[in-house]
């Protein structure tokens, strides 16, 4: 029996062939990192050498429970450090950037980077 394909089908292999490499790259992106909320704490986190909760809070727009959530995850993953503490009465919450964080933030920066270039060169 001989296998037949549809003018479609061979048209398009020769494209997915050329893009599977792409592919293969973004699906070994930093899952981490790459959800946009986190992608900010750490980016923030890159440039402050602290910051409190509300400070990321209003930076990046976001409510309570999802800030929250994502930096949770970040602190599982060891990327960022959370210390609260009390100012006066107050309990105060801040974040800061761990050096595997760092290192995390800039081999995904890389990646992206090497997938712009590749996506540029065709």
């Amino acid at each position: 029996m001989v296998a037949r394909h549809s003018k479609a089908e061979a048209h398009s292999k020769p494209h997915a062939t050329r893009s599977r490499p792409a592919q293969s790259r973004a699906a070994s992106l930093d899952r981490v990192i790459h959800e946009p909320i986190r992608l900010g704490i750490v980016s923030a986190l890159a440039v402050n050498e602290t910051m409190s909760f509300n400070q990321l809070k209003e930076l990046l727009k976001t409510t309570d429970g999802n800030l929250s959530v994502h930096a949770r995850r970040l602190e599982e993953a060891d990327y960022i450090v959370c210390t609260k503490s009390f100012d006066g009465r107050l309990p105060k919450t801040e974040y800061r950037l761990t050096a595997p964080g760092r290192k995390a933030l800039e081999r995904y920066l890389n990646h992206m980077e090497a997938l712009i270039r590749a996506t540029r060169d065709g």
